[in-house]
């Protein structure tokens, strides 16, 4: 199954998602500081996940690792596995994903919304746990299955490294002085911020976690007490924030209300850790940050009672 015979028109609209002002959250920041956000929930599923998903299924594609009906399987939080189940229905090829049983339940929604087989995981060994239980599964019936490993696989920040990072630097160009992501697998950390220091040694690289091991911020990890992900490259990282989860939800209520952009609790981080390095940075400065996913698969979650 050669890729370009089955990568349709909706499946290619995957990347080249805008990127915004934050006027409003971002009123207050010194002189000639700006703050940009490119909006990845505006990918097909919902997510910048689908960036990897699609390059790690072009990956499998091309070598043939999908062919005889083999089950394309992973770990995931959630949005990488919607990913994987969006391209497995529009391409037509099973996905079973492991997931973490406390992901939230718009999650798990749209995982079997698109057919895919759900491996639920201790929630208390997070996404790590979610890893374990793939790779024995993949282990233990080889033939079966394809193991997409996004925590290692080098197509994760590679997607990033040829699409993200060029279209910011296509938008911005030399006046983009820091760029700021959430670790999760790392990829979109990594993989745009190789691409920019490429291209401009001086930008800065901002990774924002979860301040703690135990907090509410689906997809993002915090290293101390995680297994590193291969995709991650702390080379390139110049600064790590850490963010409280409440922090998150505070700032995700206030893009939906100031700035008319519904995301979730990781888009929330990802802004409360850029304008925490906005504040102390003098102008002229350009700052952008990533919104990975849409608040939409949370309204569920109960900080949004407060709306």
């Amino acid at each position: 199954m050669r890729p370009e015979t089955v990568l349709d028109a909706l499946v290619q609209r995957v990347g080249h998602t805008p990127l915004v002002p934050l006027a409003r959250v971002g009123r207050g920041l010194p002189p000639g500081v700006g703050l940009w956000a490119k909006a990845e929930f505006l990918n097909p599923t919902g997510s910048v996940k689908d960036r990897a998903a699609l390059a790690i299924v072009r990956s499998a594609l091309e070598a043939g690792a999908l062919d005889g009906g083999r089950t394309l399987l992973d770990a995931s939080s959630g949005n990488t596995g919607i990913s994987y189940a969006w391209l497995g229905a529009r391409l037509g090829f099973p996905v079973e994903v492991c997931l973490p049983s406390n992901a939230s339940p718009g999650r798990i929604r749209r995982l079997r919304a698109y057919g895919a087989t759900v491996v639920f995981t201790d929630p208390t060994e997070g996404t790590d746990g979610a890893q374990r239980e793939a790779r024995r599964r993949a282990e233990s019936a080889p033939t079966r299955y394809y193991y997409a490993d996004q925590y290692h696989h080098p197509a994760n920040p590679g997607a990033h490294f040829t699409g993200t990072g060029p279209e910011v630097w296509a938008e911005v160009g030399d006046r983009l002085t820091h760029f700021v992501a959430g670790v999760g697998t790392g990829g979109t950390l990594t993989g745009t911020g190789r691409f920019l220091k490429q291209v401009s040694p001086a930008v800065r690289v901002v990774g924002v976690e979860p301040d703690g091991p135990l907090h509410g911020l689906e997809g993002l990890k915090h290293l101390p007490s995680s297994q590193r992900p291969g995709t991650y490259d702390p080379s390139v990282v110049d600064e790590t924030v850490r963010v409280p989860t409440e922090r998150a939800q505070v700032m995700a209520l206030r893009l939906a209300r100031e700035e008319g952009l519904l995301v979730g609790t990781s888009a929330g981080a990802a802004v409360v850790g850029a304008l925490e390095v906005a504040s102390r940075t003098a102008g002229p400065a350009v700052l952008v940050t990533v919104l990975p996913d849409g608040g939409d698969r949370y309204l569920s979650d109960a900080y949004w009672a407060a709306v």
